[in-house]
């Protein structure tokens, strides 16, 4: 099988070497495991059973080089019903900013989300999660009895996970629904990255206010927003994995397309009575796509997911 690391999809400014470590690691498993493997360092695509790319393209008619070439593989590859790995962000990265020294990513073919991609979980081995456990020091917290707020997780406005909805909006109509139900202090908690946040949030959210809406301070650091947590909301992102890693109850608004979907409550009718769930068994399956260097370097990922490729 002809494996091919696709290095110029890394945007030219990249200064991170995690990104490299994907495109360089990779090929070297695959050739540790006795496949062909090779890193093109052009702008060109060339013809190959699995692409390998760092990243995923979410919208088109961005004319940046890099994002240009990551379009051609995805669209090339599928046209010709051939694979493309990516490799995607921790969902366990709550726990270590740095991702040092492991460097674990979630790896997939074919897409980004649970709808589109193959994450190469149908079978679940135990021992993953225990070795990322340990690794991550990492430990499933029970379920947290007490709590007044309700945390509401934002994700990035204009990211590509909105699916073109804006998040102002989606708070807006997610509060409404949450007060049908109950009258707890709501805190919207702004996605880190997002700079522009407290300029749209505030004209548009400062009406609720007075409804016990608070916004947190941008840089605010998640711990100090779940200090006083009983729930946590999010539209479909994995700003949620850590407080439910932690125990905190968890609401989404967005399931198919969310990696929480089966340990996250969709009504918030049950906001005063959430569910439990198995999250010991979602916390085993979600191990089966987080892989670290030295296992790239090995060959134990793509041997893994060399078993998908039919």
């Amino acid at each position: 099988m002809k494996v091919v690391s696709f290095e110029k999809v890394i945007p030219q400014k990249n200064t991170s070497q995690e990104k490299i470590g994907i495109i360089h690691n990779f090929i070297q498993g695959v050739q540790a495991a006795g496949d062909t493997g090779s890193i093109n360092s052009t702008f060109d695509y060339e013809t190959c059973d699995v692409a390998v790319i760092q990243g995923w393209q979410h919208e088109r008619g961005k004319s940046a080089p890099h994002l240009a070439l990551r379009q051609k593989i995805i669209d090339t590859q599928a046209m010709h019903k051939k694979y493309t790995i990516t490799g995607d962000s921790n969902l366990f990265l709550y726990a270590n900013k740095s991702n040092h020294p492991h460097h674990y990513l979630r790896y997939s073919f074919n897409g980004i989300f649970p709808t589109t991609g193959i994450y190469c979980d149908n079978i679940v081995d135990p021992k993953r999660w225990q070795q990322i456990s340990r690794d991550c020091d990492i430990k499933l917290e029970k379920y947290k009895r007490k709590g007044k707020n309700i945390v509401i997780c934002l994700q990035r406005n204009g990211g590509w996970s909105m699916k073109g909805l804006d998040v102002q909006s989606w708070a807006i109509k997610t509060i409404g629904q949450i007060r049908l139900h109950t009258d707890r202090p709501i805190v919207l908690r702004p996605h880190p990255g997002d700079s522009k946040a407290m300029s749209y949030l505030g004209p548009r959210l400062s009406r609720l206010t007075n409804k016990g809406v608070y916004i947190s301070a941008q840089g605010t650091h998640l711990e100090n927003d779940l200090a006083k947590a009983w729930a946590v909301v999010n539209h479909n992102s994995s700003s949620i994995v850590g407080p439910v890693i932690q125990g905190y109850h968890a609401f989404i608004t967005d399931p198919a397309d969310s990696q929480c979907k089966e340990i996250a409550d969709t009504d918030f009718s049950n906001i005063e009575n959430p569910k439990h769930f198995d999250r010991q068994q979602w916390l085993e399956r979600i191990s089966m796509f987080h892989w670290k260097f030295s296992e790239l370097q090995n060959g134990a990922c793509w041997r893994h997911m060399r078993n998908y490729c039919q």
